[in-house]
């Protein structure tokens, strides 16, 4: 179950809690899962049984967090180098073609970096139907079963957020251009 769809419960608990506090998230969701697995034997769709999960452990995550106190730095969001393939073995190999190996992995978590702090400026809706379909996988249909609206609403809003993220990462590369070229 873990080697299976750890990775995608790992990039759903990213998008919907931030990348610090991803990994109790997804070990929360896991401990729940191994919990009730001897009575699951009418699961069809597993993948979307643990994003299920995942999702409640997010909004008691989120729950929590809103009764402690928050660092005044804390946005959700970390920008610090442990990013999508920061030596994650259950997101799988990282795979680069050549080059320095460093310098790819420190590419590679200054863009997730980015990408995590661009979907944070997501509404809930888009957020979760982004994540939900184009980053667990799942078929809108089921997302709009997770989102509480219809497979309509569901594209809807991955569409709407996928747009809006296109247009935040564009913002993002060209402050990040000027930047560099202050230097």
């Amino acid at each position: 179950m873990v080697s299976t769809h750890g990775a995608t419960v790992l990039r759903v608990c990213r998008a919907l809690v931030g990348v610090s506090d991803a990994d109790d998230v997804w070990q929360e969701t896991f401990l729940a899962a191994l919990r009730v697995y001897p009575t699951a034997s009418k699961i069809t769709n597993w993948q979307a049984w643990l994003v299920t999960i995942a999702r409640n452990k997010a909004v008691d995550h989120h729950r929590k967090s809103f009764r402690l106190p928050v660092p005044a730095s804390g946005s959700g969001v970390s920008d610090s180098s442990d990013g999508i393939f920061a030596g994650d073995a259950r997101l799988g190999a990282a795979g680069h073609g050549g080059g320095d190996a460093v310098a790819h992995v420190v590419a590679a978590n200054l863009e997730a970096a980015t990408v995590w702090a661009a979907l944070a400026k997501l509404s809930h809706t888009q957020r979760e139907a982004v994540v939900f379909h184009h980053l667990a996988g799942l078929p809108y249909r089921e997302v709009a079963h997770l989102l509480g609206n219809s497979p309509e609403a569901a594209r809807r809003a991955a569409s709407d957020g996928m747009k809006a993220l296109r247009v935040i990462l564009a913002q993002s590369r060209t402050v990040s251009e000027r930047t560099s070229g202050e230097h």
